[in-house]
Parts: C-alpha cells; structure tokens; sequence
C-alpha cells in the first residue's frame, strides 16, 4: 500500500510540476491574446515559423520545464540542497522573465526592451541548467531545448527589432 501511496503522490507532485508553467504560460497568452495579430503584421527576419508553431513550441517547453523542475524538488539529498535551493530559485526567476517577455513584445510592443529581456531570460536558463545538472544531469536534457528555443527567439526579436 505504501508503494502505491507513493507512486500517486510522484504522479501528483510531477501533473503539478508541469502545470505550473503551463498554467503560467496560458495566463501569459491570454493577456497577450489580443495583440497577437501584431505579429502577422510586423516585418519579420528570414526564418520566423508560421504563428501556429509557437503554442505547440511552448507547450513541449513548459512539459519538459515542468517536469525538469519536479526532478530539481524531489531531490533532497544534503549533498545538492545548496544547488536544489539556487535552482528552485532560478526557475521561478526565470519563469516570471518567460510570462513577462509576452507581455513586453506583444502588448507593449517595445522590442528593443524585449530584446534585453530576452538576454536576461537566456542567462537564467543558462545558470539553471548550469546549477540544475549538478542535481539530476537529466534536467540538462529537459532545458536545452528550451534554451535553443529561447536563441532562436532571440533572434526573431531581434530581428523584428531592427525592422520595425
């Protein structure tokens, strides 16, 4: 019965890991929802993904994020709390620059800002993935994509930024 209790609790403690950031993301979406337009208007780089890829992007990223930050949380050894406590930190730092970053270049439509924003985001998820490996080296595999997700956005920012 106890290792039934357990595996329940794991699923549970791993359905809210994930949701967080998709819960957050969905906030950041319907906030940003109607200035969405704006971004088949703008004068885009070479490259930029049809708009129906980015929801199905960022959905993949925030499972894999969710899931990566449940593997930071349940580890509790003494050897890596230093590293668990820095890392839960930069999740949530690096999480509040994602929901932020919508609102920023859609709504305000400030690019250039969202373009520094987007450099400090890049830098968090970095030293998340940086402090998180030290913890369970499959929360590499989880971030990476994230980050070369958060690249390329980068460079569609900045893109639209000298274009518009």
């Amino acid at each position: 019965m106890n290792i039934k209790n357990n595996n329940i609790k794991k699923i549970l403690g791993i359905i809210i890991a994930i949701a967080i950031p998709l819960i957050i993301g969905g906030i950041s979406a319907f906030l940003t929802k109607d200035n969405m337009s704006t971004f088949k208007t703008i004068n885009k780089p070479p490259l930029s993904p049809p708009a129906w890829l980015f929801p199905i992007a960022w959905t993949i990223l925030y499972i894999l994020m969710g899931y990566a930050s449940y593997l930071i949380y349940e580890n509790k050894s003494i050897l890596n709390m230093e590293n668990r406590d820095i890392s839960i930190k930069l999740y949530i730092a690096q999480l509040i620059f994602n929901f932020f970053w919508s609102i920023i270049f859609f709504n305000m439509k400030s690019y250039v800002f969202a373009f520094i924003w987007l450099i400090v985001l890049w830098i968090l998820i970095l030293v998340l993935i940086k402090t998180s490996n030290k913890i369970n080296k499959l929360t590499t595999y989880l971030l990476v994509p994230y980050l070369l997700w958060v690249t390329f956005a980068g460079y569609l920012n900045l893109g639209i930024a000298i274009l518009n």
